[in-house]
């Protein structure tokens, strides 16, 4: 549509309308706005980008504010407020995302829902430098993201104390479709919900996480396994992906096994969830997906498997 600027700017944005039906008793069946974003980037030369992006949904929240220096391909610089270079799940698109769910790990881990500094849509106000440490004749055989971050989520000043958060992550494309990696985070942090030796000052907050992931045709595989200390509190959790398109580019069949200890050192408290659904394509910028989960936990148990209908319209 017609744009008026001085540079060349990119527009992009997708609404994600959800309907879940619950087996719990205590939660109601029902529709929500899970997002709506709206994106905004450009150049200012080759060498220097920028992007802005909002989401509206609920209560409307600044997501991404940063710049880029793009020097050469072994050495770019980020500037602001992005997402943290830790774990392939939390660093995808959600508009790309396979599934409607994160990982329990990746919601505990990457400053998402169940993280114990609250919700930051992963992301966090810092700076950073990446690129290629290896190059091929296929791209870039070895990759790295290295960062220093607040510690404390998006949209406001640290929180937590002088001392910043270091994160560090490697990637290995050793062949076409197939990437391994390794990612590295040490920090501190304010929890929501602190351990009673905690109140009031900041706590431990350090994660570690492997994966890998291959890609060819119809079939694509993924797979993490991430631990961390939150205070003195060791978690550790993971999950593994298979999809394959039954007609290429349009239906795709999903599954995924995910478990979750939130406390390592406690006798059952593991959940674990068995995901199972698809993904309707019906062109680049719209789709629907349907997804069943069935969850399983030690110890107490309840009946609280769901399902979720999530219809996404983008441009």
């Amino acid at each position: 549509f017609p744009a008026s600027a001085a540079r060349s700017i990119q527009f992009a944005g997708y609404t994600q309308v959800r309907y879940q039906v619950f087996d719990e008793e205590t939660k109601k069946d029902g529709f929500d706005v899970r997002r709506a974003r709206f994106d905004m980037k450009g150049n200012f030369t080759p060498y220097f980008a920028y992007r802005l992006q909002a989401d509206f949904a609920g209560s409307p929240k600044l997501l991404d504010a940063y710049a880029e220096i793009k020097l050469n391909d072994y050495f770019n610089i980020t500037v602001g407020q992005f997402r943290i270079p830790f774990s392939l799940e939390n660093l995808t698109s959600m508009n790309k995302f396979e599934l409607i769910d994160f990982s329990q790990a990746v919601d505990a881990f990457t400053a998402r829902g169940k993280d114990v500094i609250g919700n930051h849509n992963g992301r966090d106000i810092g700076i950073q430098l990446g690129g290629a440490l290896v190059k091929n004749k296929a791209g870039n055989l070895i990759e790295y993201r290295l960062g220093v971050f607040n510690g404390s989520g998006i949209n406001i000043a640290d929180t937590a104390n002088e001392a910043k958060d270091i994160v560090g992550r490697i990637i290995v494309n050793p062949v076409k479709g197939l990437s391994i990696g390794g990612s590295y985070y040490n920090g501190w942090g304010k929890a929501i919900k602190p351990a009673s030796e905690f109140v009031g000052r900041s706590q431990i907050r350090n994660r570690f996480g492997v994966e890998t992931s291959y890609t060819k045709g119809k079939i694509s595989l993924k797979g993490e396994f991430i631990s961390g200390k939150d205070g003195k509190t060791e978690k550790a959790g993971g999950y593994l992906l298979a999809g394959y398109y039954i007609i290429p580019k349009k239906l795709q069949v999903v599954g995924k096994y995910d478990t979750f200890d939130p406390n390592t050192s406690a006798d059952d408290n593991i959940s674990t969830n068995y995901v199972l659904g698809v993904n309707f394509n019906f062109n680049d910028w719209s789709r629907i997906q349907a997804f069943y989960t069935l969850r399983e936990e030690e110890g107490k148990s309840i009946d609280n498997n769901y399902l979720s209908f999530q219809y996404q319209i983008g441009f």
